[in-house]
């Protein structure tokens, strides 16, 4: 992050960031397939305890409050690393490769996500609507919560993305009925 704040992400190469670390570049290879996955280290772990939580939630709980209560899990991880995100996120906005990469990133979540819900019995489709629409939830509650000069919880804005979510869904609905 040093060195992409100092020279920027375009002029940073995979030399320098193994320098700076004090390792070769085939060293940096044998960790990162490229400099964009420095951005998205310890990605695993979060994709981890997310699915872990979708494992973990008592089968009664609706598959979308199952999705979203995973990623609340997360809230602490985020917490230690929100300077960092906040960098991290700066950096991403200004590269469309690395937003196609974060993109990807979360599909593959999403993907993970659905895969879980369905091995606890949610129908297929069902399982795909809940896992990106709460996907779509962590995605706008986290660019709430890296800039909230409050710095207010992960949780406290993923639910007021689920709130908002909710409202347009049920503004859609009562048109319909109309």
């Amino acid at each position: 992050m040093a060195l992409f704040a100092e020279r920027g992400y375009a002029e940073t190469t995979v030399g320098d960031i193994a320098a700076r670390a004090g390792l070769t570049e085939r060293t940096f290879f044998n960790h990162f397939t490229d400099k964009r996955e420095v951005l998205f280290a310890g990605s695993e772990q979060f994709v981890k305890q997310v699915v872990d939580a979708v494992r973990a939630a008592p089968k009664s709980q609706p598959p979308l409050d199952v999705v979203v209560s995973a990623f609340e899990t997360t809230s602490d991880f985020f917490e230690q690393r929100r300077a960092f995100a906040r960098k991290r996120n700066a950096i991403i906005a200004a590269h469309p490769e690395l937003q196609e990469r974060e993109l990807v990133k979360m599909m593959t979540l999403a993907s993970e996500v659905t895969t879980v819900l369905e091995q606890r019995g949610v129908s297929a489709s069902a399982a795909s609507l809940a896992a990106e629409t709460g996907t779509a939830v962590v995605r706008v509650g986290f660019d709430q919560w890296y800039r909230d000069p409050k710095d207010r919880s992960l949780a406290f804005h993923l639910r007021a993305a689920r709130r908002q979510l909710e409202g347009v869904v049920g503004a859609a609905s009562r048109r319909r009925r109309r």
